[in-house]
């Protein structure tokens, strides 16, 4: 399976694919890859339970690599605010802890599928409602900032993906301009990404039936080409970004979102 030559196109493309989104939309890539990730392995004989946390654990991974590149490329246009990532980032750490390390390895594959769609559906609905917030309200003090990080990093842990569903909305409520939220929720990706994947590495020991190349629950095989690819299109995402208005990238958002949720959680009911 390691060098089958589809099996290297579809990661090529999907790597591709991701990579643009994160620039776009400050997602880090996740919720693109895992529906696909956990199709490419279930169709090659992982079964379905163990492909979803495969797949939650790999798209991870990436976000490591694709989330330099993406960063790099916003905060060159002085859009990343650093003073949200660092009150963020402490939470993010513990929340992805308690996530990959604990909660991950003990819920089924199926149960995962399911939350992931939920919760993308719910952070989809609340973009494309684009409700206005209070002129008033703004960012929490720090102590509230690690407590919303810490909800991020948690809720990350157990979907696979940068957080910036979560984030973003979070930012925006606060009145955080959008191109500015997907920004800063990129510069997030980071530490999720790296607290959370050493986490899969470690709970992901000794179980049986992983494929070969397989680093705890992170295919290494995916990771690698993915993160290759991704990283590469990750800046002409953040041109597209910065280039298009604030509703066109609200709908791009949400409408990506609900699909992949509809088909995780066909996923969740049939497996």
């Amino acid at each position: 399976m390691i060098f089958e030559p589809l099996l290297i196109i579809q990661l090529v493309v999907l790597g591709l694919f991701t990579g643009f989104l994160a620039g776009l939309l400050g997602i880090g890539g996740g919720m693109i890859m895992v529906p696909f990730i956990s199709a490419i392995l279930a169709g090659r004989g992982v079964p379905v339970d163990l492909s979803v946390k495969m797949a939650i654990a790999t798209s991870m991974a990436t976000i490591i690599f694709t989330s330099i590149s993406s960063v790099r490329a916003h905060h060159q246009r002085g859009a990343v605010r650093w003073d949200i990532a660092k009150r963020l980032s402490p939470g993010i750490v513990l929340g992805a802890a308690l996530a990959s390390l604990g909660v991950f390895a003990l819920l089924k594959g199926s149960w995962l599928a399911l939350f992931f769609a939920a919760f993308v559906s719910f952070s989809a609905t609340q973009m494309l409602m684009d409700r206005k917030p209070k002129a008033t309200r703004t960012l929490p003090g720090t102590a509230g900032q690690v407590a919303a990080g810490t909800t991020i990093g948690f809720l990350s842990g157990l979907v696979g993906a940068g957080g910036g569903f979560v984030s973003v909305p979070f930012m925006t409520w606060c009145n955080v301009a959008i191109h500015n939220a997907v920004a800063t929720s990129a510069a997030l990706g980071f530490p999720i990404a790296l607290a959370n994947a050493v986490g899969y590495a470690i709970s992901g020991q000794g179980v049986a039936d992983l494929p070969p190349w397989s680093f705890g629950y992170i295919f290494v095989p995916a990771l690698v080409v993915i993160a290759t690819f991704s990283v590469l299109m990750a800046p002409l995402g953040v041109r597209a970004a910065h280039a298009l208005p604030v509703k066109s990238l609200r709908r791009v958002f949400a409408g990506i979102l609900y699909v992949l949720a509809a088909y995780m959680a066909y996923k969740g009911i049939t497996g």
